[in-house]
C-alpha cells in the first residue's frame, strides 16, 4: 500500500501561538460568532452523517445481494443505515478512493493501478453465458463464446442451431461483469461493436428472456427459469462444479476501502462475513467465502 501524507507536526505549535496573543473586544466577538458558526457547522455535518448512514456502492452485480446483506442487517441492529447504490464497479472504487463511499462494490479483481485500496473477498460468484430456454443449443466451447462475442460467428446455424441471425448482449465498459468476461473469455478479442449494450445484469437477463435469438453473460447468481446457462467447455454452471474448481468462469465479489475501513464500515464487514450471512449467500446463490 502506498504510503499516506501525515500531517504537519508544526500545525499544534502555529495553533498555540495564535492563541497566545491577546484579545481585543472586537476579537472576542469575532472569535465568538466564528465559534458559534463552527458549531453549527459541525452539527449540521454530523446530522448529515447520520442521515446519510453508510454508504456502499458500485458494481450493479453485487448490488442485489448487498441490498439483502443491508436490509437483514438494519432489522438486527436498529438505529443502523445502510445505503446501497450502484453505479458499476470502477464507479464504485473511484467512489471508495475519493470518499465518496464508506465501501466501493467491485465485481472483479482489482487492477494493478488499484490495489493500494484494502480489499475484502465477501463471495465468490461465477459469469454464466446464457441463452433463450427456447435456444436448442446446450453446449459451447471457448472458442465458439469468442467468435459468437466477437462478431465472427453471427448466425446459430454455425454452432447446430437454427438457421437465425444471433443477437449479441454485452454489459457495459466499466461494469465487472464485462471486465471479468473480457479477461477470463474474450482475452485479447474486443467485444462486437454492434453489440446492444446493456448497464445490468438484470436487463441482460430480460433481453435475452425474450428474444430467442440473443446470447448473453450474466452472474450465475441470477441465473432463474427465464433463460438457460449453457454447458461451458463441457461444465455445467453449477455452484457444485465452481466449488469443484471444475467450472472455469468465477470471480471475485470484492469490498474496498482506501486505507481502514472507519468502525460503521468495519461492523457492516464482519456481519457480511459472519457464519450466518455467509450461509445467506449461499442460499442467495453465489458461493460462500468460508467452507463447511
Amino acid at each position: 500500500m502506498k504510503d499516506r501524507p501525515a500531517y504537519s507536526i508544526n500545525a499544534g505549535e502555529r495553533n498555540e501561538e495564535v492563541l497566545s496573543r491577546p484579545f481585543y473586544p472586537e476579537s472576542r466577538f469575532l472569535l465568538s460568532l466564528f465559534l458559534l458558526v463552527l458549531l453549527g457547522f459541525l452539527a449540521g455535518c454530523a446530522r448529515g452523517t447520520a442521515q446519510r448512514g453508510l454508504v456502499v456502492a458500485g458494481s450493479t452485480s453485487v448490488q442485489p445481494f448487498a441490498d439483502h446483506w443491508a436490509e437483514v442487517y438494519m432489522k438486527e441492529k436498529p438505529g443502523r443505515v445502510v445505503n446501497v447504490q450502484g453505479g458499476g464497479s470502477s464507479a464504485g472504487i473511484q467512489a471508495a478512493r475519493t470518499g465518496a463511499a464508506d465501501i466501493g462494490m467491485s465485481s472483479r479483481e482489482l487492477k494493478p493501478e488499484e490495489k493500494d485500496l484494502l480489499e475484502v473477498i465477501v463471495a465468490w460468484d461465477g459469469l454464466a453465458i446464457i441463452v433463450h430456454p427456447g435456444n436448442r443449443i446446450e453446449e459451447l466451447n471457448l472458442e465458439q463464446v469468442q467468435n459468437v462475442f466477437a462478431g465472427n460467428i453471427t448466425n446459430w446455424a454455425a454452432l447446430g442451431g437454427s438457421s437465425h441471425l444471433i443477437t449479441v448482449v454485452t454489459r457495459e465498459e466499466g461494469s465487472g461483469t464485462r471486465g471479468a468476461f473480457q479477461e477470463m473469455v474474450m482475452k485479447k478479442n474486443r467485444i462486437l461493436r454492434g453489440a446492444i449494450v446493456q448497464d445490468s445484469n438484470g436487463t441482460v437477463r430480460e433481453i435475452v428472456a425474450n428474444d430467442p435469438q440473443s446470447i448473453g453473460y450474466i452472474s450465475l447468481g441470477l441465473v432463474n427459469q427465464k433463460v438457460k446457462a449453457v454447458r461451458f467447455d463441457g461444465v455445467e454452471a453449477t455452484f457444485e462444479n465452481i466449488e469443484q474448481k471444475k467450472y472455469r468462469l468465477i470471480r471475485p465479489f470484492l469490498f474496498v476501502t482506501s486505507g481502514a475501513p472507519n468502525a460503521a464500515a468495519q461492523e457492516f464487514i464482519n456481519f457480511v462475513l459472519s457464519r450466518p450471512t455467509q450461509e445467506m449467500v449461499r442460499h442467495d446463490g453465489l458461493i460462500p467465502v468460508f467452507k463447511d
